[in-house]
């Protein structure tokens, strides 16, 4: 189930950095960066990362679930929609390593079913057996339907509901472990555009807040995707979590030890609920890697140099950044002062 190799994506290709929507059309608009003409249709991506991503979450889970996860006027007609499409759409993506009957959400992998109530969000009857991967969550047990569901994820889950008379929009429920620097819990119960507001160059895009807060609801489903550069592979960095490399006032630029951190975010609507679902998956790449090809080094510093100062210290990159371009610059075979690398492809995200 879990044999795939991760995909890498290089959303940096256009060239430039941007905070905007970028959404395309899941199942239908191909990504440009994936490859020529290859349209994505997955939700949850099932690949043998897995193992990692679980473990990851399990940590995250026992250290403090309360800074990670909670609801915010949550209505049980969301948390109906949501709940079940999670289930069926992890059951139909594992080819067979999970099921779903519309109670019991069975993992062949992590050895574990439960009975579900969407709608009321409990998670009963919870059953252990023998199984690969059985130990990452011997020592855990969900606190609800959502709890349980998440963990059989790799993907991050988060539910953004939306007020049919007012049109008001809040974020309704997170389950956020693996977040990159920020704090779930200052975004419950919060619309789009205080959600966004700290992102630095979020302006423009919170401009538009209703119509792609309607948009996701109503006309998707969408896929998107951000990027940064970090020097560090660990998928939880909430606040609160044990310091590490990545952000660290003491940390260098060092080729060997950056990682090209890409999210993968899926909006699925849910009209007749109020609501949408939206999934994070973060992917962490060797920077080599990323940019063995010098005309995805070039691409990349062309990218971090249409950065503002504010986005370069929003992503963290203070202090890192003129070694980080050296470095681009060197292994794309220019001079460090060049302008624009003449390769990138614009894709409009």
């Amino acid at each position: 189930m879990f044999a795939q190799s991760p995909v890498l994506y290089r959303p940096f290709l256009s060239g430039r950095y941007a905070v905007s929507a970028g959404l395309y059309r899941l199942g239908v608009q191909p990504v440009p960066w994936v490859g020529e003409g290859v349209v994505e249709t997955h939700t949850f991506a099932l690949d043998r990362e897995y193992p990692r991503f679980v473990a990851s979450k399990v940590a995250a889970h026992r250290r403090a679930l309360h800074e990670y996860a909670g609801e915010a006027g949550l209505t049980p007609d969301l948390r109906e929609e949501a709940l079940t499409f999670i289930a069926r759409t992890l059951a139909a993506e594992s080819d067979g390593g999970m099921t779903w009957d519309g109670r019991t959400f069975r993992n062949a992998a992590l050895g574990w079913a439960a009975d579900l109530d969407p709608r009321r969000g409990s998670v009963e009857a919870l059953a252990r057996f023998a199984a690969p991967l059985a130990d990452l969550v011997m020592e855990v047990t969900p606190v609800n339907a959502l709890d349980f569901l998440g963990l059989n994820a790799p993907e991050d889950l988060a539910l953004v509901a939306r007020d049919p008379r007012t049109g008001q929009d809040w974020l309704a429920a997170a389950h956020v472990l693996s977040p990159q620097h920020w704090d779930p819990r200052d975004k419950l119960g919060r619309d789009f555009v205080a959600v966004h507001t700290p992102v630095a160059g979020s302006g423009p895009m919170n401009a538009t807040a209703p119509r792609l807060v309607d948009a996701v609801i109503t006309r998707g489903p969408f896929v998107r995707f951000a990027w940064g550069v970090a020097m560090s592979d660990r998928l939880d960095h909430h606040p609160a979590a044990p310091p590490d490399a990545d952000r660290a006032g003491s940390t260098r630029f060092d080729p060997d030890g950056a990682f090209l951190r890409v999210e993968r975010q899926t909006l699925t609507g849910f009209p007749a609920a109020h609501g949408a679902l939206f999934t994070i998956r973060p992917s962490t790449s060797p920077l080599r890697e990323a940019v063995a090809n010098p005309a995805h080094a070039a691409a990349l510093a062309a990218a971090l140099r249409t950065m503002t100062p504010e986005q370069v210290t929003y992503k963290g990159l203070d202090g890192l950044l003129p070694d980080l371009l050296a470095w681009l610059d060197t292994r794309a075979e220019r001079e460090s002062q060049g302008q624009g690398c003449g390769c990138a492809v614009d894709f409009g995200t």
